[in-house]
């Protein structure tokens, strides 16, 4: 019997268990049938909107700034070297690394013993030469005397020869008498060759004595500028470097013992393209002399100086490209021949152009702009310049309208957009102000002194906005939702 009632109860539960299944079959069925009949429901699509920074295209006057790199390097060099060789045996102080000196200031000196020496010799040389000239010039002097007094003395003979020719031609003189006077005659003529012969022998011998004056003064000359070139002194102020000679050295003709530098004429040479330096010439074809500044980052310092450009190369070098421009510093400060420096020279004044940033601009020199309906439109440019982050075009349809600052891949023509202006400032509006009453004020501490969920910081800045005359609208209501007042 027992065994029959547990059956039954099997067999009860087992039928329940079945016409659940399927009635949830028969539910499941229906839905899935009501779902399919159902007509397919399409959500409605909003358009997306991007919010997109703009800035005001307004056109002005800009001066661009052409920036390249250069090497300092001084216009005024010289090679110190010595003209004469010897041991050196004194040295100035200033003749170091870096040594600053001044023009005419004694820099090295050799041993000019045997220089002296040579002086010494052409000097004697030059006071026997002169001696010599003046012997011969009172030897001349003598010689024409005998000259004139062989003269007379053929005058003489001469007149005695015509008294005796005169007497034997009126039969008082015998012909013996007029014989010898005319042997008589022709000595004092022959005398009078033979001085004559003399005084060009003494003129000659003038001529000898001042060659050899000349010779001997040129000598001493030379033997001077032998003795000065045992000296060295600076040709101009400057400072020195690459200094390698020492007290005590020996030095050879023409050996390069260091370099004389000017510090003040300091200029810069720096490469360009021909596109660059097409736009520094004037309408004469001759370069501008534009001003520049000269910057040397040092450790994150820089050293700006003040230049103008002065030349450009004559020739461009086998194997580079450009032009190679020379800048003059006119105001150099802490800069060295041989420093790496960056340099931005000015450019003629663009007028009429807009200063976009760079990421405005796509690769066809295309900017996009807010039109009609917040609606970007795209607009073509002429890129003039690039300065840095920014870029210069020149258009005139995007005169006084926004342009979108960032272009991204999302962004085009047609887009619907949400501008912000970067060039307008945020305004804050400030909070509205009430006034407590006493007993509302004291109602407020109380309850925030007995919040225990409000944190210590928190809750002094709160008891320090109740404390005021005038305490902010919301932080009021804040506290009274919460009170429940």
């Amino acid at each position: 019997m027992r065994f029959i009632n547990k059956a039954l109860t099997g067999l009860l539960f087992a039928s329940l268990s079945i016409g659940l299944l399927l009635f949830a079959g028969y539910e499941i069925k229906t839905a899935i049938g009501e779902r399919m009949g159902r007509e397919p429901r399409t959500p409605q699509v909003r358009e997306r909107v991007f919010t997109v920074n703009v800035v005001t295209a307004q056109p002005e006057t800009i001066t661009p700034i052409l920036e390249a790199f250069g090497e300092v390097q001084s216009r005024r060099t010289l090679d110190v070297r010595m003209a004469a060789g010897g041991q050196v045996v004194m040295l100035s102080d200033s003749f170091v690394e870096g040594g600053q000196v001044t023009q005419g200031e004694l820099l090295v000196q050799f041993d000019d013993a045997d220089a002296q020496s040579a002086l010494s010799r052409a000097a004697s040389d030059v006071i026997d030469a002169t001696a010599e000239v003046e012997e011969a010039a009172r030897a001349i002097i003598l010689a024409q005397d005998e000259l004139t007094a062989a003269m007379e003395q053929k005058d003489l003979r001469d007149r005695a020869f015509e008294r005796q020719s005169d007497l034997a031609q009126r039969g008082v003189g015998t012909a013996a008498s007029v014989e010898a006077a005319e042997l008589a005659a022709s000595s004092a003529s022959q005398s009078v060759l033979s001085r004559r012969s003399a005084i060009d022998q003494a003129k000659a011998r003038g001529a000898n004595a001042k060659t050899r004056l000349a010779r001997a003064e040129l000598a001493k000359a030379d033997a001077e500028r032998r003795l000065l070139d045992t000296k060295l002194y600076a040709e101009f102020s400057g400072t020195l470097s690459q200094v390698t000679l020492v007290q005590g050295g020996l030095v050879s003709n023409n050996e390069r013992i260091g370099s004389l530098i000017d510090p003040d004429a300091l200029e810069v040479a720096f490469r360009i393209s021909t596109e660059q330096y097409a736009r520094l010439l004037d309408d004469a074809g001759k370069l501008i002399q534009a001003d520049a500044t000269v910057q040397l980052n040092v450790l994150g310092t820089d050293l700006e100086s003040k230049a103008v450009l002065s030349r450009d190369s004559g020739s461009v070098a086998p194997g580079q490209t450009g032009r190679l421009l020379f800048a003059k510093v006119t105001e150099g400060r802490g800069l060295k021949p041989g420093d790496f420096v960056t340099i931005q020279v000015q450019e003629p004044e663009l007028r009429f152009v807009q200063r976009l940033p760079s990421t405005s601009l796509d690769a066809n020199n295309a900017v996009l702009v807010i039109g009609e309906g917040d609606r970007l439109e795209e607009v073509k440019v002429n890129l003039l310049r690039r300065q840095g982050d920014d870029v210069l075009v020149r258009s005139r349809d995007i005169v006084g309208r926004d342009v979108v600052a960032q272009r991204t891949p999302v962004l085009g023509s047609g887009i619907k957009v949400k501008p912000l202006n970067q060039a307008q400032p945020l305004t804050l509006e400030e909070p509205e102000m009430v006034e407590l009453s006493q007993e509302r004020r004291a109602k407020l501490v109380a309850a925030v002194e007995a919040n225990t969920f409000i944190p210590k910081a928190a809750k002094e800045r709160i008891l320090g906005q109740l404390q005021k005359d005038k305490v902010p609208a919301d932080v009021v209501q804040r506290l009274e939702s919460r009170m429940g007042g």
